[in-house]
């Protein structure tokens, strides 16, 4: 059989999720969305079951689905609902919901619900994405409270840039958030992972009921470009890895794989890897993109093909047909790989596809 696979370290994603709670004092929504991020949303779910405080998905399908295996803690939709119908399987399942819009209040307004909603209220503080405005927020929260059809609201935001630690546009949000919020007794959402990792300073008044909604973190990748201490903590989740299955001797001036991009400098053993575009590798990675072979550093030669890539095994010697490759994982991490591929190691990770998933560590 085709030797690429994906180990999941579910062990290293209960450390994660442990990470994000210990270090903010905060109730945290594992955010299992886009089948967590590539690495399987049911068996992540079923992995952290016994300490989540719940979980976050990007609409009613995912939710479903979770409920389906036998998640029965709470789940919320982050993208609320796309249609007013979905109020009943949000009832009859006991989702949380997000409320971005107009005319999701106005559904709620008409609905005729009779077991009364746990709804997280977005504020728009300069994502310019989804939510309501500061000036229009208050009023959004006070027509909530008036259906008598909503139990519990949770205040929310998004930061567009707090991946960015020298940019003060989270400051910004934070400010413009609490402006309005002060006036409002409800718990609070703002910190995703890089507000959780890079910006605790921001956060260090807020009460202990807030709740942090780690995506990234919880996989076990930085979402920062330079090295930072809390993100060091961090273990990486997923290994996708594959094995040598042809060596070629070439001479220098020899071009390797489409289009020539890559001219052997020196005489070049050249190692193809089991592995391609389409099991989600990025095409665009460049020459030089870091590879292990054998638990040894080397680099990515060549242009992606779909099912194939090329590496470099010159400095190699021991290394052949057989020979286990690390594309991402504990050695090679999916964000130095995805710095390489100047792409980031949410894609990394989410466009993986075809590979089989083997889960170890729980």
């Amino acid at each position: 059989m085709r030797p690429a696979r994906a180990l999941i370290d579910l062990q290293a994603l209960r450390h994660n999720y442990q990470l994000a709670r210990s270090s903010t004092g905060a109730r945290a929504l594992a955010v299992i969305k886009a089948d967590a991020y590539g690495h399987g949303a049911v068996r992540c779910a079923q992995a952290l079951q016994d300490i989540a405080d719940g979980y976050a998905v990007a609409c009613i399908e995912e939710a479903l689905q979770l409920r389906a295996a036998g998640i029965r803690g709470p789940i919320l939709l982050l993208e609320g609902f796309f249609e007013a119908d979905e109020l009943s399987l949000i009832e009859q399942h006991d989702f949380w919901c997000v409320v971005h819009t107009e005319w999701q209040l106005q559904a709620i307004e008409k609905s005729s619900v009779k077991t009364p909603l746990t709804v997280w209220l977005k504020m728009d503080s300069g994502m310019h994405r989804v939510g309501f405005y500061p000036e229009q927020y208050e009023a959004a929260y006070r027509r909530l409270q008036a259906t008598g059809k909503v139990a519990k609201i949770v205040l929310m935001s998004h930061f567009s840039r707090a991946d960015e630690l020298d940019c003060q546009r989270s400051e910004e949000q934070v400010r413009a958030f609490e402006q309005v919020r002060q006036a409002l007794n409800a718990e609070v959402s703002l910190r995703n992972s890089p507000a959780i990792l890079g910006w605790p300073q921001l956060f260090s008044q807020q009460q202990n009921t807030d709740w942090v909604r780690p995506g990234l973190m919880l996989y076990g990748a930085t979402p920062f470009e330079v090295e930072h201490p809390l993100a060091s903590q961090l273990q990486p989740v997923m290994t996708v890895e594959s094995k040598i299955i042809s060596v070629r001797e070439l001479p220098a001036g020899e071009p390797v794989g489409y289009g020539g991009k890559f001219i052997c400098e020196r005489p070049t053993r050249v190692g193809v890897v089991a592995m391609g575009y389409a099991d989600g590798y990025p095409r665009h990675a460049p020459n030089g993109a870091p590879v292990a072979v054998d638990g040894q550093l080397t680099r990515l030669i060549g242009r992606v093909s779909m099912d194939m890539l090329t590496v470099d095994l010159t400095d190699l010697p021991q290394a052949g047909v057989g020979s286990r490759v690390e594309l991402w994982g504990k050695q090679v991490l999916a964000s130095d790989l995805a710095l390489a591929a100047q792409t980031i190691p949410y894609q990394i990770f989410c466009n993986l596809k075809r590979v089989p998933l083997l889960y170890v560590g729980a």
